[in-house]
């Protein structure tokens, strides 16, 4: 179990940190160019989830939260950390990632974004550190699914 009490805790120590920063040091809208045309650091808010949809569901967002900390927490607690490490590592990332913004939403009613990238000349939508954690730790669940199945085709 350490090993997911260190990714979840630097988790949302690196997230909050980082937007700790962006508040502290940077104006909403400012941008800083760290690649040209690539990367970006924007002071963002975000009332809403990915994409900017369902702004201002605060209430919806902390339902939905809980029961994703629940679930997480509890199937985490039923796996065997040597056998499904990767599983194990998918969910913590999960974990940080989901509570990291819950943090924010509880105390500002918004979720601080400022990573922003354009990937091929699309504006990617402004996201932050628990963003990352919580997509990184979804890719790695279907990657530890698709190993599943190339172990054992019949399940």
């Amino acid at each position: 179990m350490w090993l997911v009490l260190w990714i979840v805790a630097a988790t949302i120590i690196i997230d909050q940190l980082t937007k700790f920063l962006v508040v502290k040091y940077m104006t909403i809208g400012q941008s800083i160019s760290i690649i040209d045309h690539f990367l970006y650091i924007t002071s963002h808010r975000n009332e809403g989830a990915a994409w900017g949809i369902l702004q201002g569901k605060m209430l919806f967002f902390y339902v939905v939260t809980l029961i994703v900390i629940g679930v997480v927490i509890l199937w985490i607690r039923r796996l065997d950390v040597k056998k499904e490490k990767l599983l194990v590592i998918a969910l913590s990332l999960i974990l940080g990632g989901a509570i990291g913004n819950f943090i924010d939403r509880v105390m500002y009613q918004h979720v601080v974004d400022f990573i922003n990238t354009y990937i091929f000349g699309y504006d990617f939508p402004i996201f932050n550190i628990a963003d990352s954690a919580l997509c990184i730790g979804v890719f790695l669940m279907a990657v530890d699914a698709f190993l599943d199945v190339k172990r054992d085709p019949k399940s």
